[in-house]
């Protein structure tokens, strides 16, 4: 069982914004605003990324029939990965889900994918990340929003939604490929971080061996952990989540100087 879809994308939303409001002496702390929105949505979808590792989750749905398809392909990845390099210590079973793409190898693959994508071409990669990860975080936090058209009323919602971005940020200036691609692994590491405290835990430190497995699944004692959808997630993990998140947002935004101190107050000390 996994964390559920607002849990997941509020989680890297919240991941980037404590990172950039708090890493004040490091170069991801000093953003922009219009470059700390780009990389807020890149995390907040990232935050989905590794779920498309099973073609039957809600996040493979997000752009239909083309996400399902390489939904399908990465479960296919997975389970072959898992098979080459389980130990006999490691269960016998299909490592399709919660395997390859719940990695730190993998959130390191997908930071230097994007910051290489970026780098490429200003015009039309940007636009076509935001668009992809967008949509990530559309579906994962309206996931039940509209079962019978979801797929195209995420397509419009995530094209509106990149549009807006990009006209609020400035084209005429390079935008940070490496804080997008670093917002992308930081998504993807609050999504680990958030299925490791669910009952099957996760296994990110893969391919290094614990207790003589390599897909060892990380995880607090069991009685620290919640099951997906329960009183715990639903009435404490996620509203906590997303009041620090808008918190720690504001905070960002107010240190990038998109928000005044007003009468005097800022968001953290």
């Amino acid at each position: 069982m996994v964390a559920t879809g607002p849990t997941h994308a509020m989680s890297g939303l919240l991941a980037w914004s404590a990172v950039t409001a708090l890493a004040t002496d490091h170069s991801i702390g000093q953003l922009n605003p219009r470059a700390w929105a780009v990389g807020a949505v890149l995390a907040t979808g990232a935050a989905l990324l590794p779920d498309l590792d099973h073609p039957g989750s809600t996040v493979s749905r997000t752009f239909g029939s083309i996400s399902q398809g390489f939904s399908s392909g990465m479960n296919a990845l997975s389970h072959g990965v898992y098979r080459l390099t389980r130990t006999k210590r490691d269960s016998n079973r299909d490592g399709g889900h919660r395997g390859l793409t719940h990695t730190l190898v993998f959130a390191v693959i997908a930071s230097v994918i994007t910051t290489a994508v970026v780098q490429t071409s200003q015009k039309w990669a940007l636009p076509v990340l935001m668009f992809l990860f967008a949509g990530l975080a559309v579906r994962g936090i309206l996931h039940k929003w509209h079962p019978r058209n979801d797929a195209l009323m995420i397509t419009l919602t995530s094209a509106g939604l990149t549009a807006l971005c990009l006209l609020w940020t400035d084209q005429s200036s390079s935008a940070n490929a490496a804080a997008c691609g670093i917002a992308v692994g930081i998504g993807c590491i609050a999504h680990y971080i958030g299925d490791a405290i669910t009952e099957q835990g996760c296994p990110m430190l893969w391919p290094i061996p614990i207790g003589g497995k390599t897909w060892f699944p990380i995880a607090p004692p069991k009685l620290l952990r919640m099951r997906t959808g329960g009183k715990v997630e639903m009435a404490l993990i996620g509203p906590a989540i997303t009041v620090l998140s808008i918190w720690l947002s504001l905070a960002a935004l107010q240190q990038a100087g998109a928000i005044p101190a007003l009468w005097g107050f800022t968001f953290l000390p």
